[in-house]
């Protein structure tokens, strides 16, 4: 006896539904559900899957996959339509396949195919494959209803591909924009200390001109202070790349955090003299695996920040034992930073525009200790609020 499933007539209201779901939709899978759903009520139908085909070699890829029906409990041995789907990949038309004639009583070995190509503007996408486990066979208004979905699932992909072309677009001009702003601002932080270097030094060299040993001195620590801001600079370069290519190397040992950053604020106070440091350390800190330059390096940023852009501003540094993680903040009351620019000061190359004019910098030595930190487990974050202040969070596995 033939069998026959109850078909739709081509309401539009049914057929806009549809359409809306794909214009509406951010995201493809709900996007599927919602229309597959739809069309379960009246385009009766087992397994059903998407399959995407790679844009260099068009090899297929299963997209998105249900079992509706008699295949839900038996989804390892049930047809998915592989070989159908690869044979849609070179006649890029609706296929049909039927099972032969059978006494097999087993529906799941007797399987009817529907296949459609995904196109858009004759661009292949891929295919979709409807399966009927037993039959009955695919009525013509099930394939043009099937051609219609298939119409509309490729639309789908094509907006999701354009929406992702879009975003890698933005983020390659999001990155010119900075390396652009990156070679403006090492340009000028290079001809800075150079320049400081050249006149000095040309100076103490004139041949019609005699200084006394306390300008010769004052002229000297100028070039040397320009010097080291220059090293520092090619320092952080240098760090920048390798940490790019993933070749700045660790030399893990056993640290204790509050000795390392007490040795850090002792340097950074012959540095930056007028720099003041408070502390508030737990007494049962648990020791901590990492590379002690390294580490030391990301204290030494945060509070040479500390010293330019909340000139005149006590810091507060405290080590909280949480858990198993040790959790180090590092407060400032200087002029805080905007909200929107939060999430960015991480990001190679950025400076927050318009702070601190006359303070110069790379924007290279955050994004160094986000990635240090990052190569020992941890992880560092910022909160602020403008005219009160910033304080940096870092939390680093602890060892027991």
């Amino acid at each position: 006896m033939t069998r026959t499933f109850p078909t739709a007539d081509f309401n539009p209201e049914y057929l806009n539904a549809i359409s809306k779901v794909v214009v509406q939709s951010s995201e493809w899978k709900p996007a599927l559900d919602k229309i597959i759903n739809l069309i379960r009520a009246v385009f009766i139908f087992d397994n059903l899957a998407v399959y995407l085909a790679d844009p260099k070699n068009e090899n297929l890829e299963v997209m998105y996959a249900r079992a509706m029906g008699r295949g839900r409990s038996r989804e390892e041995e049930a047809a998915w339509g592989e070989n159908i789907a690869n044979q849609i990949t070179s006649k890029r038309k609706t296929l049909l396949i039927e099972p032969k004639l059978s006494d097999d009583e087993d529906r799941i070995k007797r399987p009817y195919l529907l296949a459609i190509p995904l196109l858009v503007n004759k661009r292949y996408l891929g295919a979709i494959v409807f399966i009927r486990f037993g039959g009955p066979s695919f009525s013509q208004e099930n394939i043009e209803l099937s051609e219609f979905i298939a119409k509309q699932i490729a639309l789908l992909v094509e907006r999701q591909d354009m929406e992702k072309a879009y975003e890698l677009l933005e983020e390659q001009r999001q990155l010119a924009r900075l390396q652009d702003d990156f070679i403006s601002t090492i340009s000028h932080e290079l001809r800075s200390p150079l320049g400081f270097i050249k006149g000095y030094t040309t100076t103490l060299l004139r041949s019609d001109a005699s200084w006394d040993q306390k300008t010769q001195q004052e002229f000297l620590q100028i070039i040397d202070q320009e010097t080291d801001h220059l090293m520092e600079l090619i320092e952080n370069l240098l760090d920048s790349s390798r940490l790019q290519s993933g070749q700045l190397h660790m030399q893990f040992q056993f640290v204790r955090l509050d000795t390392l950053i007490k040795n850090v604020i002792a340097r950074s106070c012959l540095h930056n003299p007028a720099l003041i440091v408070n502390t508030d350390f737990d007494n049962n800190l648990m020791p901590i695996q990492g590379d002690p330059h390294r580490l030391a390096q990301v204290f030494e940023n945060l509070l040479a920040n500390a010293a330019k852009y909340a000139s005149g501003s006590e810091v507060l540094i405290t080590i909280n034992q949480e858990g198993n993680h040790a959790h180090i903040s590092i407060s400032d009351k200087g002029p805080g930073i905007p909200e929107q620019y939060i999430p960015s000061l991480f990001t190679r190359f950025f400076r927050v525009p318009d702070q601190s004019p006359n303070v110069h910098g790379s924007g290279l030595g955050l994004f160094i200790c986000k990635q240090i930190l990052e190569a020992h487990q941890g992880e560092i974050s910022a909160t602020s609020i403008l005219g009160q202040g910033t304080t940096f969070h870092i939390l680093l596995p602890s060892q027991p």
